[in-house]
């Protein structure tokens, strides 16, 4: 007998990805270039040139033992030093690396940080919709319980929902600005909210409640607004990163965890978060992309073709009537359909092959998500259909 569950896993893709393969097929019978696909969150900006020159440099230069063999479980202290140097001179902290373990990616990065907390069948994880569909995957394949917070109209965190919705089983809530799927980032007044009740809320129980941030999209960002530094708002913040975005590196595996000082008994909770990697088999991160990551840790994306399609797409949907959030960062839109049913709305847009992803599966029915990080050109063919969606309707 083998685990049914997994085998449902196993055979049953994400939301995205069954849209994702689809298209695929279509590229196949019309030609990729005729297929609208906006499915997947796949940078379409190259990396940065320092990033290939790092690569290439390392490879010259240094004998393949320096770049091909095992680091610590916990990450090489370079790599670590040059995180928690960096995120020092941007928020004014005092991390160091003992508070950085690196990790294969965001998903990693969660499941390890998930399976670190989750102590009980009984511990509840609070997740903001809408929000990434594998969440729920990750948080009770690591032995815990959903509980999913409502948005605002603004997309933003229904506090008042939030404090509703606490009890004394929850051990804590992912949070993810820039979000995806809306590209919201939460204002820091509303993330002042949250933590006010978290702090009374884990007065209250007297046990501490965690909020686990999930930031592959920090650094894409299109306004002066950044998003904040929760560890600077709230000490039992636990911080999930990864360079998949923001160095367009999602096929190499490579982010962190970072576990302030701040944050209650840090020693158990960093020890925890070594014991859950090795659980897992996450044993030691990319040993080259370590190294690239510290050499670029500076770098910065260019951000124009991003923020060309997010122009175009905004104007000209808003135009026909589509009604949306702008959004602050990341590469995604999230769009209310006309029929209030994102799945009928897909359904009607695959007919002209222009491909997106319900919202059902990020846990608002009414919406439809798209991912404009593509050619540009695509971006420019969609909105004549997007016109004939509307009005069909």
């Amino acid at each position: 007998m083998i685990s049914k569950e997994m085998v449902r896993l196993g055979t049953a893709r994400s939301v995205i990805r069954e849209i994702f393969e689809f298209g695929k097929g279509r590229a196949a019978v019309v030609g990729e270039e005729n297929v609208l696909d906006f499915s997947l969150g796949n940078p379409s900006v190259p990396a940065p040139e320092k990033v290939q020159e790092t690569i290439k440099n390392m490879i010259d230069t240094l004998p393949p033992k320096a770049y091909h063999s095992y680091t610590s479980s916990v990450g090489d202290n370079n790599t670590r030093t040059a995180i928690a140097e960096n995120l020092n001179r941007r928020f004014g902290t005092k991390y160091t690396m003992n508070n950085v373990f690196m990790t294969c990616g965001a998903a990693a990065s969660l499941n390890i940080t998930f399976r670190a907390l989750i102590a009980s069948p009984e511990d509840e994880i609070m997740v903001c919709v809408p929000y990434f569909p594998e969440y729920k995957v990750f948080i009770e394949g690591q032995g815990g319980k959903v509980v999913l917070v409502p948005p605002t109209k603004e997309l933003h965190i229904d506090v008042a929902e939030l404090e509703k919705k606490v009890t004394k089983n929850t051990k804590a809530i992912v949070i993810n600005s820039p979000n995806n799927p809306s590209g919201v980032i939460y204002p820091e007044s509303n993330l002042k909210e949250v933590c006010s009740v978290l702090k009374k809320k884990s007065e209250e129980y007297g046990s501490p409640i965690y909020i686990i941030t999930d930031e592959p999209y920090r650094e894409l960002v299109y306004t002066d607004v950044k998003p904040a530094h929760i560890p600077l708002l709230y000490d039992n913040t636990i911080i999930n990163y990864s360079w998949s975005k923001s160095l367009s590196l999602p096929g190499e595996r490579i982010g962190y965890i970072l576990v302030p000082s701040s944050v209650v008994n840090y020693d158990e909770v960093y020890a925890a978060v070594g014991g859950a990697a090795r659980t897992l088999g996450y044993v030691c991160a990319p040993s080259m992309f370590q190294r690239v990551v510290e050499k670029c840790i500076d770098v910065e994306m260019d951000m124009s073709v991003y923020k060309k399609n997010r122009e175009i797409l905004y104007e000209n949907l808003t135009k026909l009537g589509y009604n949306l959030a702008k959004p602050d960062g990341a590469f995604y839109m999230f769009i209310e359909t006309p029929e209030k049913d994102g799945e009928a709305f897909c359904e009607r847009a695959k007919k002209y092959d222009l491909l997106l992803v319900p919202g059902i599966g990020f846990g608002t029915k009414e919406y439809v998500r798209l991912a404009y990080c593509v050619d540009t050109q695509k971006i420019e063919k969609s909105i004549e259909v997007f016109k004939k969606l509307i009005e069909e309707k």
